[in-house]
């Protein structure tokens, strides 16, 4: 039976429950009764449940599918304004003991080079991170007790932390790694980490282990009930995601929204973040044998309901998808992007040469931070390199009471803008620089009140004569 607050995953992520849910769905996509009830209800911006949101997903008419997109764009401008979030992936090693079947690094694949950095090697790529103009990284580590232990993560956020180069530091590591104990979460926690993220890849319990035949990921209670371990921990901000391509969407769908409830049943927060990428192709996996694929217009309306459905989330968008789609999402509900990034260990200080290739996918926007910057502008997003509500421990719930009020923008707008500035000043190009500045002075009339605004203006000039990390 289907029961958010259970601490069982078969019980909050209900099989049943699912088919249920896509079944009434299926019922429901042409009954517009129900459709403009569930409208009605959606722009109280409070959010909806998952058989809600799953109902709108499967709606047909063009009419209410052009008000769905419509107040999701709407729902985003009013908790995120038009604030973009930039953050890039640092691979630390590739070595992993799963058998995964959708990823390059599973243990039977013998071709791929297997690389795990030195504490001198991850200085080196967050540096060269650092001298693009990051701030927010989430580092990513296959599995593997022997090469990756906990031991060896935490001492690498610690050497992360510890790299002060010209004016870049970064402020916030998010960490991607493999389910894992109360105790190593707690472990994560006071190395004050950021978002601890796991992406459960599938939900289908049956697809899942199909899935991961071997290796520790194949337990899929353990897998799932991961963020109320980390939860336990003391982290109190997570990400979770799905890996579209694998299980048939609608599924998917019914269940990352479940999950978001429960973490909100059971501990009063829930997901910090939800990322929603697609399957793509890499060293030995062709995505073409995997049927479940989606198009670009399924995947921008799954983004647009989510974003509907759980409008106080982040929603992450990586550089799996291109130019063009990323443009769009951008308009429907995402809030975060990763720009100039390398899926490859090693890959930010010494590009590798293809024969020596290993990265985890394909990447399909290979634009460079900065370019990535100058378009957000160019589109009238304002780039936020911000990190202030973690430095300022407005976290957790703390985070979402305010974020949920829609009061977030009175801290973030002021602190996007002053990050911005330092980006122009520390490490734009020329044509950014005239972009951004530009832009900053059209966000900087945007701000009501008189105070804000006088100390915005007030710690841009101590931005220009040297000061930094300046935040509401």
């Amino acid at each position: 039976m289907y029961n958010p607050k259970s601490t069982k995953a078969e019980e909050f992520i209900s099989h049943q429950e699912v088919l249920e849910t896509i079944e009434y769905a299926e019922k429901n996509k042409n009954n517009k009764i129900l459709l403009k009830e569930i409208l009605v209800k959606a722009k109280l911006k409070k959010g909806l449940t998952h058989k809600e949101a799953s109902v709108l997903l499967a709606c047909e008419d063009e009419n209410i599918n052009h008000e769905i997109f419509a107040l999701a764009k709407h729902i985003k401008e009013d908790f995120y304004g038009n604030r973009i979030v930039l953050f890039a992936p640092l691979y630390l090693s590739n070595y992993c003991i799963n058998g995964c079947t959708y990823c390059p690094y599973h243990a039977k694949n013998k071709h791929i080079p297997r690389k795990k950095m030195t504490q001198e090697e991850i200085r080196n790529e967050v540096i060269a991170l650092q001298d693009m103009g990051h701030k927010r990284l989430a580092i990513e580590s296959g599995e593997d007790p022997v090469n990756n232990p906990i031991g060896y993560i935490l001492e690498s956020i610690d050497t992360i932390y510890s790299i002060k180069h010209k004016n870049g530091a970064i402020r916030r590591v998010n960490v991607n790694i493999a389910a894992t104990t109360i105790e190593n979460y707690k472990k994560l926690h006071e190395a004050k980490i950021g978002t601890y993220i796991l992406f459960q890849e599938t939900y289908n319990k049956e697809s899942y282990k199909k899935l991961h035949p071997t290796g520790p990921k194949h337990n899929y209670a353990y897998h799932t009930e991961a963020m109320d371990r980390a939860m336990q921990g003391g982290i109190d901000d997570v990400g979770i995601g799905v890996l579209f391509g694998l299980e048939d969407y609608r599924y998917e769908f019914a269940a990352i929204l479940m999950h978001a409830e429960h973490l909100e049943a059971t501990f009063g927060v829930g997901p910090h973040t939800i990322s929603v990428p697609r399957i793509r192709k890499a060293d030995d996996i062709d995505p073409n044998t995997f049927s479940n694929a989606i198009d670009d217009e399924t995947f921008k309306k799954i983004v647009a309901v989510i974003r509907i459905a759980v409008p106080y989330t982040g929603m992450i968008i990586s550089t799996r998808e291109n130019k063009e789609c990323r443009k769009d999402l951008l308009e429907l509900g995402v809030s975060q992007i990763s720009g100039g990034s390398k899926t490859s260990v090693g890959g930010y200080y010494r590009p590798e040469k293809e024969d020596e290739d290993s990265s985890q996918f394909e990447v399909n926007d290979n634009r460079t931070l900065d370019e990535v910057v100058n378009w957000l502008m160019e589109l009238n997003y304002l780039p936020s390199f911000c990190t202030a509500c973690y430095g300022s421990g407005r976290t957790g719930e703390r985070f979402m009471s305010i974020c949920k009020d829609q009061q977030i923008q009175n801290f973030c707008h002021p602190n996007a803008i002053m990050t911005l500035n330092e980006y122009l000043i520390d490490y734009a190009t020329e044509k950014t620089k005239q972009t951004g500045n530009k832009l900053l002075l059209k966000e900087i009339n945007k701000i009501n009140d008189k105070k804000i605004k006088l100390t915005v203006m007030q710690n841009l000039e101590k931005i220009l004569k040297g000061e930094r990390n300046l935040k509401f």
